[in-house]
């Protein structure tokens, strides 16, 4: 029972009694410092009740339309009880879906399990605000990452493989490892491929299974497979791991809805039968708060089969062939022999593409070739063993490569952007043209009229520079101390070797003076 304050009745009586002895509303009102209204209603209050009446009243309304109905707080009670990592926006849903009509609101579900004592009340903490974006159709980009802490009857841990698809949530790689091995991985990524068709872009971390990047540089396996279906490789920045957050906060749903209420699992392939249940699950009917609590299935569509047929998967020879299954059991049981083989040929799956030896095709019959390569996102372009410096802001861009033993030429859709010396031998030219090679045209050199060339032989300073027509140029650092050819052209400048002719640097930048001669 409340407490009443009998100094504040007291004080209302005695204004009460001035006005029915004959005072003034308006004057006892202003002695007492209250509006007119409130003594009005003092007055009133005391002829109905007598002194009670000056009592304080509750202000709580006598009906509330908008307060839950007791049905609908039992079912949400019940729900969150049945279901403990549901929260409010959740249970609105279920409830939504049960038949309650209107559905009741997050707030409103929220208070309801805060009287309950089903919740605890939040400490109003500021939470980070971070960007969000999102592909604009399903397949434009895929999320991929590694997450571990699953552990089997034997105590031994493995790995999952997993991608998400940026627009939809859809998870298209859930594939369980024993480890995850740059070939490993791959092997998910390309059953994932089969599946759905290739993605526009895909975006990773820079796990060794995915990037060279902090390595040795060049070209993974994983790069490899990007590159020869057209694939824009994303690569986050170090130690950003929000950047991936769409299938980081899907680890965290496989954590809490799988992982953390099963296992440890049997053996690999029981605990894939549980992946794969509890994914057709998270793809057809579990609904998403991101997606406006639609399912991932509902928002996703793999890539076309007339699609598919115009541009078909290529694949690595490594890769092109599905190995048969091996048992769990037998792939895991292996002695410090065995298991030191296998760490060799982990070690040599995640080395540069390039580097294997590949035998030359009968196919070729020699002189130039041209292939075509996609920029990765780090800019970098690696091809045969040689890093092409291009820029991040080129990245998804095609590049036509023109090649032979002396010169390679970098294209963009038939403009020239840089020329270097060749670093191809005639069995890299040969591994080139089977791996999507074919002949080439004539050089994308401007020809010149012989009139408009001009060829000098100069000698290079330990700084890299010549002299030319009264200014300085630069040729290489490397090239210095050398006797060089220089040929000018009307819209390019190259150093040549005098005896072999070979090109030792280019500048497509030059604009050569008409007016001053060059001695």
């Amino acid at each position: 029972m409340a407490l009443v304050d009998m100094s504040v009745v007291e004080q209302r009586y005695r204004a009460v009694l001035a006005v029915l002895a004959g005072g003034s509303v308006t004057e006892v009102a202003r002695d007492v410092g209250v509006a007119r209204q409130t003594l009005s209603g003092w007055v009133s209050r005391y002829r109905e009740s007598g002194l009670g009446g000056l009592v304080d009243r509750s202000r709580r309304p006598h009906s509330s339309p908008s307060q839950m109905r007791a049905e609908v707080e039992v079912l949400v009670c019940e729900l969150r009880r049945q279901h403990p990592r549901w929260g409010p926006v959740r249970l609105a849903h279920e409830a939504g879906r049960r038949g309650v009509d209107p559905p009741p609101s997050r707030m409103g579900v929220y208070r309801a399990l805060v009287r309950h004592g089903l919740i605890e009340p939040g400490a109003g903490r500021r939470k980070r605000v971070f960007r969000r974006w999102q592909r604009e159709a399903p397949m434009e980009l895929w999320q991929m990452d590694i997450v571990g802490g699953v552990f089997l009857a034997d105590g031994r841990e493995v790995k999952v493989v997993t991608g998400v698809d940026d627009h939809s949530r859809f998870c298209v790689i859930a594939k369980a490892v024993v480890r995850a091995t740059g070939r490993a991985v791959c092997l998910a990524f390309v059953e994932a491929l089969r599946a759905f068709g290739a993605p526009g872009e895909v975006l990773t971390d820079n796990g060794k299974q995915f990037t060279a990047r902090f390595g040795h540089g060049g070209e993974v396996l994983f790069d490899r497979i990007c590159r020869d279906n057209a694939i824009v490789h994303r690569l986050t920045q170090p130690r950003s791991p929000t950047t991936t957050g769409k299938v980081e906060r899907f680890h965290q749903s496989l954590r809490r809805e799988l992982l953390d209420d099963a296992g440890p699992f049997e053996d690999l392939a029981a605990f894939q039968t549980e992946l794969d249940g509890w994914v057709e699950h998270y793809n057809t009917a579990r609904p998403h708060q991101s997606l406006d609590m639609a399912v991932p299935a509902d928002r996703f569509a793999p890539v076309s089969a007339a699609e598919r047929e115009l541009l078909p998967l290529r694949l690595p020879t490594i890769l092109a062939a599905q190995p048969d299954p091996v048992p769990a059991a037998q792939e895991m049981a292996s002695d410090v022999s065995s298991a030191a083989s296998k760490r060799r040929e982990s070690s040599n799956e995640d080395m540069q593409v390039a580097r294997r030896p590949t035998t030359p095709a009968a196919s070729w019959s020699g002189g130039p070739i041209e292939f075509d390569r996609v920029v990765p996102a780090s800019g970098n372009l690696g091809v045969a063993g040689k890093q092409f410096w291009l820029g991040p802001a080129r990245a998804g861009q095609v590049i036509t490569f023109w090649a032979d033993v002396n010169v390679i030429h970098l294209l963009v859709g038939g403009v020239r952007l840089k020329s270097l010396r060749s670093h191809l031998s005639t069995n890299d030219l040969a591994r080139l043209f089977a791996d999507g090679g074919r002949p080439a045209g004539p050089s994308p050199l401007p020809q010149a009229e012989n009139d408009a060339v001009v060829e000098v032989e100069r000698t290079v300073n330990k700084y890299g520079l010549v002299s030319l027509a009264g200014r300085y140029l630069l040729a290489a650092e490397i090239l210095g101390g050398r006797r060089v050819t220089i040929r000018i052209e009307e819209k390019t400048l190259m150093f040549l070797d005098p005896d072999t002719r070979q090109l030792l640097r280019d500048d497509p930048r030059w604009l050569r003076p008409r007016a001053r001669t060059v001695d």
